[in-house]
């Protein structure tokens, strides 16, 4: 069974600091791409941040120098270190994991988790 399992999140003041965590089961992880998305609601998820499964990484310009993206290949997590956080980061974060195995696709959503960054 695919999880994928977000934790990290909560309220912080503007300025503060948060590490989130995604923890996946039941994927072939190391061949997997992984990235995190959020929403705001009433609005499209957006991608925050990806790794690939070689480990190179690419940021939405909103975040770039704030956000890092990071993978544990032999903890199945990837991680997201956010500092310098803003009020406009508020939002729900998902992890996604992407990858082909057998001329499929597979692109798994964690069920999210809330930061909210108080001005």
């Amino acid at each position: 069974q695919v999880q994928l399992v977000e934790s990290g999140g909560g309220l912080v003041q503007a300025g503060g600091s948060l590490r989130l965590s995604c923890a996946a089961s039941g994927i072939i992880f190391k061949i997997s791409a992984m990235a995190w998305y959020r929403q705001l609601p009433g609005k499209q998820r957006e991608l925050v941040a990806a790794v690939t499964s070689g480990g190179s990484t690419n940021y939405a310009d909103s975040v770039k120098g704030r956000f890092t993206i990071s993978r544990d290949n032999a903890k199945n997590t990837v991680y997201l270190q956010m500092i310098n956080l803003k009020p406009e980061d508020t939002a729900v974060y998902y992890c996604n994991a992407n990858w082909v195995y057998g001329g499929n696709r597979y692109t798994p959503w964690g069920q999210g988790t809330q930061v909210t960054v108080s001005s």
